[in-house]
C-alpha cells in the first residue's frame, strides 16, 4: 500500500492547529476533492470525495487521539482505504509543525500498480496542507475543538 508523508509549519500555537484539525466537517474548506465529511460520533467519520472524476465514499474510525499531539485513523468501510496519523509538534511559541502520514489504496489494482495513485495523493496532501496553513493563519482561531482522548478506537 503506498505511503505518503508530508509536513508543514503553521504560524499558530499547537493547540489552535490541533483544535482546527479536530473539526472534521470543515475539511472540505481546505481538502481539495473532499465533497463532504460527516462526523457520525466521537470516533466515526463518513467521507465523500471526487477521485479521478468518480464519487467515492468511505468511513473511518479514529483509533487514537491525544489533544495537541496526535490523531490516528483507519478505514473501516467503503471504496477507498485511507489509514493514517497526523501529529502536531510545537516548534516555537506560535509555530507548529503538522505532520501527515497516510497509507492509501485505490479501488482498482491497476490504479495502485500504475503508481498513479501515489503521485496524485502526494500532490493532494501537499496542497491540502498548504490550504490548511492559509485557513488557520487567516482565521486567527479554530472554528471549534474536540479535546477528548481516544484509545484503541474508544473515546475516553
Amino acid at each position: 500500500m503506498p505511503k505518503v508523508q508530508d509536513s508543514i509549519e503553521v504560524q499558530v500555537p499547537v493547540q489552535q492547529a490541533y483544535d482546527q484539525w479536530t473539526q472534521f466537517e470543515d475539511f472540505p474548506k481546505f481538502m481539495d476533492g473532499i465533497q463532504s465529511v460527516l462526523q457520525l460520533d466521537e470516533t466515526h467519520v463518513q467521507w465523500v470525495a471526487e477521485i479521478g472524476g468518480a464519487t467515492r465514499q468511505w468511513t473511518t474510525e479514529v483509533t487514537e487521539q491525544k489533544p495537541d499531539e496526535k490523531i490516528a485513523w483507519k478505514t473501516i468501510d467503503g471504496e477507498v482505504k485511507n489509514d493514517g496519523v497526523v501529529t502536531f509538534e510545537q516548534v516555537g511559541a506560535n509555530q507548529t509543525r503538522v505532520n501527515v502520514e497516510m497509507d492509501v489504496e485505490g479501488e482498482s489494482t491497476m490504479e495502485n500498480v500504475a503508481g498513479e495513485l501515489l503521485g496524485v495523493v502526494k500532490d493532494q496532501v501537499h496542497g491540502d496542507l498548504e490550504r490548511f496553513k492559509e485557513l488557520i493563519e487567516k482565521r486567527g482561531e479554530a472554528t471549534g475543538a474536540y479535546r477528548g482522548t481516544v484509545q484503541d478506537g474508544e473515546a475516553q
